[in-house]
Formats: structure tokens, sequence, C-alpha cells
């Protein structure tokens, strides 16, 4: 089995980014980092906090976790042979960071990142 290193991302989907945008300002004590029609994103003591507009291009209803692992490929084919599902695919976001996203049985989206 691969190593997970932790929780290291939380995604909020989000219908009104200004008026969510108050209120986890509120709750960090401090404004985001990245501030973006599509996107805002907080640092938070080495976790990144990211509130998505409409639930991003994955329409994501509830917020997605993602877990760091050290090898993406790897874990997500681990996920897949306990019972997950891919429900998305392993792709690049950007800044050397491969993200995918898998389903469990009970629908809990569970998302993994990795650091390149």
């Amino acid at each position: 089995m691969t190593t997970t290193l932790g929780i290291k991302t939380v995604l909020h989907p989000v219908s009104d980014l200004e008026r969510a945008k108050a209120v986890y300002t509120a709750l960090l004590g401090f404004s985001p980092q990245t501030d973006e029609p599509y996107y805002v994103g907080y640092e938070a003591e080495g976790e990144h906090i990211g509130l998505v507009p409409d639930g991003g291009p994955q329409r994501m209803t509830s917020p997605v976790t993602y877990w760091e692992v050290t090898d993406l490929d790897a874990k997500v084919a681990e996920l897949v042979d306990a019972g997950a599902t891919v429900t998305e695919a392993a792709h690049e976001v950007g800044g050397g960071r491969r993200v995918a996203a898998v389903t469990d049985p009970d629908g809990n989206v569970i998302g993994v990142l990795e650091d390149q």
C-alpha cells in the first residue's frame, strides 16, 4: 500500500462566492491568498481551504476532502480495488499538483492529491 500523508485540501461548494468569502474570512481571521471569480483559496496552518462557486466543473454538492498521497496513480488503484469508483480521473491542476477523486460505496467523495 502507498502512504497517505494526511488531509491537505478541503474544497467547499458555494452558491454565493462573495457571501461565503465573508464567512470564511471571519472564521479564519485573514483574507484569502487566492481571490478569483472562479475560486477563492486560503492557506491555514498547512492546509488549503477552497471555495468553489456552484460546485465547480465537478458539480460538488458537499465539501470534498483531498488527502495527500505519495503516489496518486497507485493510491487510486488501491481505492478502486477496495471498492471505490473513480469520479474524477487523475489530472494536473497546475504547480506540479495532480488530483483525482473516487466515490466510496456509500456515495462519499474522497479526493487524493500528489505534489510533484
